[in-house]
């Protein structure tokens, strides 16, 4: 049971949860980013080297015709998929760019924070209770104006 108790409190934790958030959002910004790679930069990059669906691009190592698409040259045999790589290497850089511009946006808003107010130093003992003191007195010299009235 103590074991069960640890891991609540190890998945409670504010960073565990931050962290779950963060892997979800990153997977569904993941699928963005390769939709767009696939679907809005990688077509004119291929309609620029011949017309072709860049992904596709092979080099057959068993033989096939490089006319076939990048599926059915891969049942046919080995290939070197060297145009899905490079498709997948854009996604990254894409990824890691849009990361660091976060991150540079981050420390920017940081360091354009205020610095947090200085707490006060304490008041030391001897001045509250001198305070203490001329307080009770003002209280006692009211008490005997009240008295003589």
């Amino acid at each position: 049971m103590a074991m069960m108790q640890e891991f609540k409190e190890f998945a409670m934790k504010g960073n565990v949860v931050d962290l779950a958030v963060g892997v979800i959002i990153g997977g569904a910004f993941g699928k963005i980013v390769d939709s767009l790679v696939q679907d809005v930069i990688m077509p004119p990059i291929g309609r620029i080297f011949g017309g072709l669906d860049f992904a596709n691009y092979y080099l057959p190592l068993n033989g096939q015709a490089t006319t076939m698409t990048l599926v059915e040259a891969k049942k046919a045999g080995a290939v070197l998929a060297y145009g899905n790589f490079l498709t997948i290497l854009l996604n990254f850089i894409i990824l890691a760019f849009i990361i660091f511009q976060m991150v540079r946006l981050m420390n920017k808003a940081r360091r354009a924070q205020p610095e947090a107010l200085a707490v006060a130093p304490a008041t030391p003992e001897d001045i509250v209770l001198l305070r203490e003191i001329r307080d009770s007195l003002q209280k006692n010299g009211q008490k005997s104006n009240d008295l003589a009235k």
